[in-house]
């Protein structure tokens, strides 16, 4: 290894790279053959993957992290006035045919590239109705009340006062996947004074340029804010992400999407020191106690099957006592989801419910899309209790698991220990079950019927950033659904009236 002073500027096929105290990593041949000087290797603490990050994707994640930081600074010498000005004329350009278009152009390429490549377009895809909750949540930032310097607190004592103030937290960095709405959801960071750098997915990226072109930068530019309030790291590599969550000047990471990526974004942020917010693996479980009444239970799981996101119905589990009738009840219910749809419909049912599937439906074949195309698979096949923590991410067809327990206290352990710690939900008619399963279940949102509640916009009124999960750990004195009007910090202003105070 050869290096110029404290700088890394070569890497060998077998060399030691000591992380986490005790560990070590191996650099590869491949690694070791792509490195050039002034690139980084992050480690990722949680796998010990040695994570290349080229030096023009550094240096352009950099860039946009300076531009953010800078205009944080700006920012906050600018009016309330001006930031729902910015809100406004966001708002304004989507929902103008005209601009729209190329936006809209840009979008449909995106499509067709994913779905070329076999990749899901069920988020991506950028509808009419996605267009109008953008342009709503943007419209909704504009008419919420400004909370960035709110007095939350006064001590008083003799002489003097201590306040405590709303404050704006930094420069937001923010890695999502392949929603173009989610650049709406974010730019609510800049209600409460706070900056924010985007990187978008692959798939979305021709569509996320066109929206700061075309509708973002404009808006920026006619309200007077600082051109880096919100800003793009306009990459498609992975590099980027892992670069801009390296990035110690941010105040924040929020990564939102699913499963291994995710995970390995916050296992960098914190590495560096950066408060996180993940948003994970979904998939929402619903447990069916002996007194669950039937009509509504068959309600609640067939409106937690209608699309695939992240409370979506995943897994539900039947108390035994009630498996004779209810686990019909489920199956009618998942069909109804699928007819909804226009769509069939699958079941992986546990050894345990599967004694209680009539023999015709396993032997049932139907058509099942995905991503990937269509399969012809059984309706009901067995599934393994240990492999209740997979996620189905679903396309066109309805796909959920389904396990008969013991009792509801069965469900909450194996809810506790497979699931992604993020959504339960209980049919019971009775308050006391409704309790002990509140307190017992590990999960940041519970709820009594149907999962697909759980949203910032549907729930509180107001455009989320993410939804976290706690497979991370909990959070510190916030919750689950983060807004932009949550993204603050709390500073401390003395009011002195007795000159001679002294201590």
């Amino acid at each position: 290894m050869t290096h110029a002073p404290g700088r890394l500027t070569s890497l060998t096929p077998g060399q030691p790279i000591v992380y986490g105290g005790d560990r070590v990593a191996t650099v590869s041949d491949e690694l070791a053959a792509t490195f050039r000087p002034g690139d980084r290797v992050i480690v990722d603490p949680a796998s010990g993957a040695l994570l290349h990050v080229p030096a023009d994707e550094h240096d352009r994640a950099a860039e946009a992290v300076g531009a953010a930081a800078a205009a944080f600074a700006g920012l906050a010498r600018c009016t309330d006035d001006q930031i729902t000005a910015f809100f406004h004329g966001f708002a304004d350009r989507l929902a103008d045919d005209t601009v729209f278009a190329p936006i809209a152009a840009a979008n449909t390429d995106d499509v067709d590239r994913a779905r070329a490549r076999g990749r899901s377009t069920t988020r991506l895809e950028l509808s009419t109705r996605m267009r109008a909750d953008m342009v709503d949540g943007l419209r909704g930032w504009a008419t919420t009340t400004s909370s960035r310097d709110e007095v939350v607190r006064n001590v008083e004592h003799d002489g003097w006062t201590v306040e405590a103030r709303r404050a704006p937290l930094g420069v937001v960095g923010f890695v999502f996947e392949g929603r173009p709405n989610v650049f709406a959801d974010a730019a609510g960071v800049v209600r409460t004074g706070n900056t924010v750098v985007f990187r978008i997915g692959s798939d979305a990226l021709g569509t996320a340029r066109a929206i700061v072109e075309h509708a973002l930068e404009p808006a920026l530019d006619a309200a007077g804010l600082p051109s880096g309030t919100v800003s793009l790291v306009a990459s498609a590599a992975h590099a980027a992400g892992w670069a801009l969550f390296s990035d110690p000047r941010l105040s924040l990471a929020v990564a939102r999407g699913s499963g291994p990526a995710v995970a390995q974004l916050g296992a960098v942020a914190r590495s560096a020191g950066i408060a996180v917010s993940l948003h994970g693996t979904g998939g929402a479980w619903m447990v069916a106690a002996p007194d669950a009444d039937t009509e509504r239970f068959r309600l609640a799981v067939r409106h937690s099957l209608d699309r695939k996101v992240c409370n979506t119905l995943n897994v539900c589990c039947i108390v035994g006592e009630r498996a004779a009738d209810l686990v019909p009840t489920f199956i009618a219910a998942v069909e109804e989801a699928g007819e909804q749809r226009g769509a069939e419909t699958r079941v992986h049912a546990t050894a345990a419910a599967l004694r209680h599937v009539p023999d015709e439906l396993t032997a049932r074949t139907v058509r099942v899309e995905r991503a990937d195309g269509v399969h012809d698979e059984p309706f009901v096949s067995e599934y393994a209790v240990g492999d209740l923590g997979h996620e189905w991410e679903w396309e066109g067809s309805p796909e959920v698991t389904l396990h008969v327990v013991e009792s509801v206290d069965e469900a909450v352990a194996l809810c506790n220990e497979h699931s992604p710690h993020f959504v339960a939900a209980l049919v019971s008619e009775s308050a006391s079950e409704h309790d002990r399963f509140f307190a017992t279940v590990d999960a940041p949102f519970v709820g009594d019927g149907m999962t697909r509640w759980v949203d910032g916009q549907y729930a509180l009124d107001a455009p989320e950033l993410g939804l976290s999960n706690w497979e991370g750990g909990r959070m510190l004195g916030r919750g689950g659904i983060l807004s932009g009007d949550s993204v603050f910090t709390v500073r401390y202003r003395a009011r002195i009236t007795d000159a001679g105070l002294h201590r």
